[in-house]
């Protein structure tokens, strides 16, 4: 291992800067989902922060690091979403001018959040890359100190103590699964974790979508690029040093879809009854993905952060529900005649069923004048429930197909 920028000598340093600072997050063992993924999972609430991301901890310690001058000067960040909220909060905690610079795109309520947090909130550029030009500029013409989101050894010790907080709190842990962005919570995790316990492995997880690391680390080529859920760790081109760090550190980087994020997200709310955003589940969805791969082991999963829309929430409900098939769309095949619909909501009633949506289609498919097509939506109490009332349907003479939604499929 070659001399790295930080050292667990810096993340206990950190570690003391963020006493009374920050929020030392539990590590709890999650039972239900040990029992679903075949491998004993500790779950690090990172989400329970005050601005609900581990960011908060980076950003604090790199504030404090900054001497008199450079506090009265004021700091400067470029992010669109969790950074911005860290360093805004604490620069106006700490008494420091904060100056935050977010794509033009950025939702208004995160414009909104950074503004009252004590912000200067600067619109500019259509994407990161934008903005993050613009933030270099007004940093130069203003003299203000940048606050990386992560290729920053301040930054990297501060996201450290999130792994010497997992291990003081459960020290014969086999493995951490991090999610990765641009690399500054995994490296600051993997020198902690390697320095106290250097037989524990730190495996990655990545969006599918965005294998930034994944690429450096196994000298592929693979595209970045796509809407993603977990937009946190939408990160073209990670840190030089957050790279260095990986590299001699981290064992192994999985990437993971978007379907196995959404479900990783669904069951956290389900079982765990706490938010996380498509980031924060990143490392569940990698534990659910390779069940073989962390088969009993005791793992420790970081829930990174929970700012997730409300909207974008619900609609990653319902698209589980559908997988689950406790929601369901048919497609009947009904002769267009009286008393028809009576019999087939009869038969999903008596069924156990119950009928959400109807609608008759007549005009623009290509059915019988006679016939016609029967769309229903349903709420089952599972898959096996679902298949048992398509099967009552069939069997009453009622053709019966099952819709499936895009993106439903997984």
């Amino acid at each position: 291992m070659t001399d790295l920028p930080v050292t667990i000598a810096d993340i206990r340093t950190a570690a003391a800067a963020l006493a009374g600072q920050v929020v030392e997050t539990p590590c709890a063992e999650a039972r239900t989902l040990s029992q679903i993924t075949g491998a004993r999972l500790f779950l690090k609430f990172e989400n329970q922060q005050f601005t609900a991301s581990f960011k908060d901890r980076g950003a604090c310690n790199k504030l404090q690091s900054l001497n008199a001058a450079e506090r009265k000067a004021g700091v400067i960040a470029m992010s669109a979403g969790n950074h911005a909220q860290g360093v805004a909060y604490h620069a106006a905690r700490l008494g420091i001018p904060a100056t935050i610079v977010m794509p033009r795109t950025t939702p208004f309520v995160k414009v909104r959040q950074t503004r009252d947090h004590g912000a200067r909130v600067v619109l500019e550029g259509e994407m990161l890359a934008g903005a993050f030009a613009a933030a270099e500029r007004i940093a130069a013409a203003e003299g203000l100190t940048m606050i990386h989101p992560f290729d920053d050894p301040a930054i990297i010790a501060g996201q450290g103590t999130v792994g010497l907080e997992m291990l003081a709190e459960v020290p014969d842990l086999d493995c951490l699964v991090v999610p990765i962005g641009g690399g500054g919570l995994i490296a600051g995790i993997a020198v902690a974790a390697k320095a106290l316990k250097p037989g524990i492995e730190v495996i990655g997880v990545e969006a599918a979508l965005y294998p930034s690391m994944y690429n450096v680390l196994k000298g592929e080529e693979g595209q970045c690029g796509g809407m993603t859920i977990a937009e946190g760790i939408a990160v073209k081109e990670v840190g030089q040093i957050t790279r260095a760090i990986a590299r001699d550190l981290v064992d192994d980087i999985l990437l993971v879809t978007e379907a196995e994020l959404e479900r990783a997200i669904g069951l956290l709310l389900a079982i765990e009854k706490t938010v996380v955003e498509g980031a924060g589940a990143a490392g569940l969805a990698a534990v659910l993905a390779h069940p073989a791969r962390f088969a009993g082991k005791r793992c420790g999963l970081v829930l990174s952060g929970g700012n997730i829309d409300l909207r974008l929430l619900g609609e990653v409900i319902r698209r589980n529900l559908v997988r689950e098939g406790r929601i369901a769309g048919l497609r009947v095949q009904i002769s267009d005649s009286p008393g028809t619909l009576a019999a087939i909501a009869s038969l999903i009633g008596d069924g156990g069923g119950n009928i959400l949506e109807v609608n008759h289609q007549r005009l623009f498919l290509d059915v019988p004048v006679k016939n016609a097509d029967l769309d229903l939506v349903i709420e089952t109490r599972d898959a096996e429930h679902l298949t048992d009332i398509i099967t009552r349907i069939t069997a009453a003479g009622y053709p019966v197909r099952q819709l499936r939604p895009s993106g439903a499929e997984g």
